[in-house]
């Protein structure tokens, strides 16, 4: 059953009318019926495509965190075939917020890390929301240098509403695993894309983000910190969320604009979540396209254009 948000209800309603004339159609006259069903979904999908033409930036926040929008392990099952999942840091345990394993991307070997928030409650405890503690990140780093090791690319595909506060991370260095899990993916002489496919929160999304190309799905958030924890810092409002999201300029088109992202891959009308198929394709072919230009390219010459792309963000500004 769909899932819809506050903005999308004159779509909702239209649509629960749409699915009673069917249901009417399936039982009585198909031809009575359907010139008023073709008219409502021609109206359906006017008002949609009004909708999310407009978006306001926490409008798109939302639809970042929609529950039914595709996640991790989606996308790892529809563009990674032979995945093998790899666990732990060695040092402290597994974190299940991020997954990372070795598989082929349209043939090729490569190494694929991401946060995983989980589709149901049951999921979403184990996965921690996605939000991962200092053994997670140091996996991350542990698998990105297996691979550099190997002269595989990795591919980082961020979720994340931002790393794990808790006490108990905090004890276990929670800065300095982030700290060395971005100083890995600067450093790595293998390419490496990232993908925001849904929230980019805060440190807990550039550790494994720092990548040669940073692509964002259309209505995907990329941001310094969560809407609410900015207005409380700045307002000492967490009400005030939709005016940080504003102000922050947390949407893809914004990122592009000011050089901090290299893309934006388009999602299907009305968001990921409503073809979740076609999202994942088009981001498919994102990937491929963004890890070609790198196979002509020494390690040094791709560490040097990493190294150069960070060291020039904001020079657009």
């Amino acid at each position: 059953m769909r899932s819809y948000l506050d903005f999308e209800k004159p779509v909702a309603e239209l649509e629960a009318k749409v699915e009673e004339l069917r249901e009417l159609a399936t039982r009585g006259d198909v031809a009575a019926i359907g010139e008023e069903l073709t008219r409502l979904e021609l109206k359906t999908v006017k008002a949609l495509s009004e909708l999310y033409a407009n978006l306001t930036p926490w409008q798109k926040t939302q639809v970042a965190r929609h529950p039914q929008r595709p996640h991790f392990s989606d996308y790892v099952s529809a563009l990674i075939t032979d995945f093998t999942p790899l666990a732990g840091d060695r040092a402290f345990g597994e974190d299940a917020a991020i997954v990372g394993g070795f598989g082929r991307f349209r043939g090729r070997s490569i190494c694929v890390i991401g946060q995983e928030k989980g589709s149901d409650t049951e999921s979403r405890l184990v996965h921690n929301f996605g939000m991962a503690r200092p053994e997670g990140y140091r996996k991350a780093a542990r698998l990105m240098e297996l691979a550099d090791r190997f002269g595989l690319p990795v591919l980082s595909l961020v979720d994340t509403a931002g790393a794990f506060p808790g006490v108990e991370a905090e004890a276990r260095g929670q800065a300095e695993a982030i700290a060395r899990s971005t100083d890995v993916t600067l450093s790595l002489g293998v390419p490496n894309v990232a993908v925001i496919i849904g929230e980019g929160g805060s440190g807990g999304a550039i550790a494994i983000a720092a990548c040669n190309r940073v692509l964002m799905l259309e209505n995907a958030i990329y941001t310094v910190a969560s809407p609410e924890a900015s207005a409380t810092i700045l307002w000492r409002d967490a009400g005030r969320a939709q005016d940080a999201a504003t102000t922050m300029k947390i949407t893809a088109q914004d990122l592009l604009k000011f050089g901090i992202i290299d893309g934006i891959i388009q999602e299907p009308l009305g968001g990921a979540h409503r073809d979740a198929e076609a999202a994942i394709a088009w981001t498919g072919e994102a990937i491929a396209a963004a890890l070609t230009p790198f196979d002509s390219m020494t390690s040094e010459a791709i560490r040097v254009a990493r190294t150069d792309k960070f060291l020039n963000l904001g020079r657009k500004i």
